[in-house]
C-alpha cells in the first residue's frame, strides 16, 4: 500500500518546483503520469542550433561615417554599391542611412537620364545631331561622378549632401 500523504518524485520536466522550494501561489502540480508532448507537426532543432539570428549590432559614429562616405563615394561605380551599402546598413546607422540613400537616388536619376540620352542618341544617329545625345549622355555620366567624389568629400569632412537635382525613388 501506498502512502496518499507521500509527496511524489520530483520530476523537472514536469515544471515542478525543486525539492525543498514552495511553490508558487496558484500552483497546480500536473497529475501523476503527465508527460508534456510537442504540438503536432514540431520538429527538434538540429544540433548545435543556436536561436534566431541576433540583429547587427548598430554602427558606432566613426563606423557610421565611414559608410556614408562609402555609400556617397560608391556612386563613382553606379548605382549598385549605394544600394547594397544601403540594404546592408540603413537599419545600423542613421547617416549611413541618409547619406547612401541620397547617393542612390542620385545615381538611379543619372542612370535613367543616360539610358534616355543614349537611346535618343542612337535613334537620332541618322541625322548628325544624334551624335550630340551620346556626348551629352557621356557628360551626363562624368557629372554624376563628379558629384559623387564632391559628396563624398563633404561626408568625409563630417557633414551631409543633398544632391542639386535629384528624384526621391526611395524615400
Amino acid at each position: 500500500m501506498s502512502d496518499p500523504n507521500a509527496t511524489p518524485p520530483y520530476d523537472p520536466a514536469a515544471g515542478q518546483p525543486t525539492p525543498g522550494q514552495t511553490p508558487p501561489p496558484g500552483y497546480q502540480a500536473p497529475p501523476p503520469g503527465y508527460q508534456q508532448t510537442p504540438p503536432p507537426g514540431y520538429q527538434a532543432p538540429p544540433p548545435g542550433y543556436q536561436g534566431a539570428p541576433v540583429a547587427a549590432a548598430p554602427l558606432s559614429p566613426a563606423e557610421d561615417k565611414q559608410w556614408a562616405f562609402l555609400g556617397q563615394l560608391g556612386g563613382i561605380l553606379g548605382w549598385i554599391p549605394p544600394l547594397i551599402i544601403w540594404l546592408v546598413f540603413k537599419d545600423r546607422g542613421p547617416l549611413t542611412n541618409q547619406e547612401a540613400k541620397e547617393s542612390l537616388n542620385f545615381q538611379i536619376t543619372v542612370a535613367i537620364f543616360s539610358v534616355g540620352l543614349y537611346i535618343l542618341g542612337t535613334i537620332l544617329s541618322i541625322i548628325v545631331i544624334g551624335v550630340l545625345f551620346l556626348f551629352i549622355a557621356w557628360a551626363v555620366q562624368i557629372v554624376g561622378v563628379i558629384f559623387a567624389i564632391i559628396a563624398g568629400v563633404k561626408v568625409n569632412q563630417g557633414g551631409t549632401y543633398r544632391y542639386f537635382f535629384n528624384f526621391r525613388f526611395i524615400k
